[in-house]
């Protein structure tokens, strides 16, 4: 069985495709094969890890990376899931389809966080929005044509 190829494309490769890229693992190993990269490289989070492993989804191995290092996977889908990585993706040779599904950048969200807790809070939150759209991607999927 062919398993459907799923790129998270972000800014920096850092949090939010990571998330995404491990709730997909996490949720589908034995249907989709998941990919995250950026259109730069700004390391993996260590709070984005932190919050995952609070729902049993380690991340902790992942590093970030360039959109360029995969350059030589066929994607069946692309997904960006900032509004600056979907301004900036490339086309992608091939079927893939591209889609957008804009999720707000926890670093942002807690820059005025008094506290790990309080900034955590933000991760959290976006976690579980990720999580939500993980657990619909089938359907979505189901309605384009790969």
């Amino acid at each position: 069985m062919h398993k459907l190829k799923i790129l998270f494309l972000c800014t920096g490769n850092s949090c939010r495709s990571q998330m995404a890229e491990g709730w997909g693992r996490h949720l589908y190993p034995e249907r989709y094969e998941f990919f995250s990269a950026g259109i730069e490289k700004h390391g993996l989070n260590p709070l984005a890890v932190r919050v995952m492993a609070e729902t049993g989804v380690d991340i902790s191995t992942h590093h970030s990376k360039l959109l360029s290092e995969l350059e030589t996977t066929a994607f069946d889908y692309v997904i960006t899931v900032c509004d600056h990585a979907h301004e900036q993706c490339p086309i992608f040779p091939g079927k893939a389809i591209t889609l957008h599904h804009q999720f707000p950048d926890p670093p942002r969200l807690a820059q005025t966080a008094t506290s790990v807790e309080e900034a955590l809070a933000h991760y959290r939150a976006v976690r579980d929005l990720i999580q939500k759209y993980l657990v619909s991607l089938p359907t979505a999927l189901s309605s384009q044509d790969p």
